[in-house]
């Protein structure tokens, strides 16, 4: 009962990775035939990011009252209905509203399954739980690449993942009855503690909770910049083509999806407190590669093998939210957790596009090292607070 929950777990993370890359990849058919200014996908990426943030500030009390099942449900559904909406938009005005519950049901489901799993599975699904992630946000782009080819409109794209989304929505509603069923059984010999919400100001009275919080701001920054400037750094810096860097920038997230496949099997023999600093260090040397100057070479690698360093640190740093805070008040600590993680995706790399302009991209490692050393260091005062 329990393997059959987690797969499908397993399959709405994939639903959940399927639209965020959605965006970027549609916006250049979408913008002309929507008749507006290149720029507004940032308004529309920040309204989705938005509702991302307040869900999971919320998402601790939304499962205390909802519960985890109901939860999940309603916040698919809650995307699914705006997936649907973009599909069908008479006008950006319409893209604009469906934006909010497209966030807010993403970082819902996001913040309850993270929660879930953390509290009723192993290490290893953490991490393969993120990797299926990372095969949505894959499989989004591609399915759309693949319709526009046939030539469908970028609407079809929408409503194809809209209706996987609805498919997805009834299998969750049948399958309600099983996550009380998983969630009585027995964990390490006991039962499982009540959740008890918490408030995010009294979270922050819980020692280690800032600096869990500040690891989770930093790890999502340098995932994003990289993700969002890395290719633009290989173009104006490096001098490759536009077309060459995207497809490097393609494998630096198929790194980190390949390393969270990979990190599911390394949890058998290590402890996600080691998981987290060897992923950062390997981060810190890849950004080392990048700061070489004229190295061609060495600044792919280092692509890479930053890719393979954030691979382990964001599932193992969830996973280890009970065993630090206790299960008890994970949930809250959770959803808190993955707020601060949205607004590092939000910020941090238009940070640096602020700074740093087309004129300073070389400066982008020089952001990479700041950010990991933040993180290096925070994780170090988290795990002596916590005694990890």
């Amino acid at each position: 009962m329990a393997t059959l929950l987690l797969l499908l777990i397993y399959i709405a993370f994939i639903s959940l990775g399927l639209p965020d890359a959605l965006l970027g990849s549609a916006w250049p058919v979408m913008q002309p035939d929507l008749s507006v200014p290149y720029e507004f996908a940032g308004i529309v990426q920040v309204l989705i990011s938005a509702g991302t943030i307040v869900s999971s500030m919320f998402s601790g009390l939304l499962i205390k009252r909802f519960g985890t099942g109901k939860l999940t449900a309603i916040s698919v559904a809650l995307t699914a209905g705006a997936l649907m909406a973009f599909a069908a938009t008479p006008s950006f005005w319409v893209i604009l509203l469906a934006s909010i519950p497209l966030g807010l049901g993403g970082g819902a489901v996001d913040s309850a399954l993270n929660a879930y799993v953390a509290n009723h599975y192993e290490s290893r699904h953490m991490s393969w739980l993120h990797s299926f992630w990372g095969v949505g946000a894959l499989g989004g782009p591609l399915v759309l690449s693949m319709l526009l080819r046939h030539g469908f409109p970028w609407r079809r794209g929408y409503a194809s993942i809209g209706t996987f989304q609805i498919v997805l929505v009834l299998i969750l509603i049948a399958a309600i009855p099983l996550w009380d069923k998983v969630k009585t059984r027995k964990l390490n010999g006991e039962k499982e503690d009540p959740h008890h919400h918490i408030p995010f100001f009294a979270a922050l009275k819980i020692k280690g909770v800032p600096m869990a919080l500040i690891v989770f701001l930093f790890y999502c920054g340098i995932e994003t910049t990289m993700g969002l400037w890395g290719g633009s750094f290989l173009f104006k810096v490096k001098g490759l083509t536009p077309a060459a860097a995207a497809t490097w920038v393609s494998l630096y997230y198929g790194s980190i999806t390949l390393g969270r496949l990979l990190t599911g099997f390394l949890t058998y023999k290590l402890s996600n407190n080691t998981m987290i600093r060897s992923g950062a260090l390997i981060i810190l040397s890849g950004v080392v590669l990048m700061l070489i100057p004229l190295s061609l070479p060495f600044t792919l690698a280092g692509f890479i093998i930053i890719g393979f360093g954030c691979a382990p640190i964001f599932p193992s740093m969830l996973h280890e939210t009970p065993a630090r805070f206790g299960r008890s008040s994970s949930q809250s600590i959770m959803g808190f957790q993955m707020a601060v993680a949205y607004i590092g995706t939000t910020i941090l790399p238009p940070l640096f596009g602020f700074v740093a302009g087309a004129a300073a991209m070389h400066l982008l490692p020089v952001f990479l090292l700041t950010y990991i050393v933040f993180l290096l260091l925070s994780f170090e005062q988290l795990r002596l607070a916590t005694k990890g």
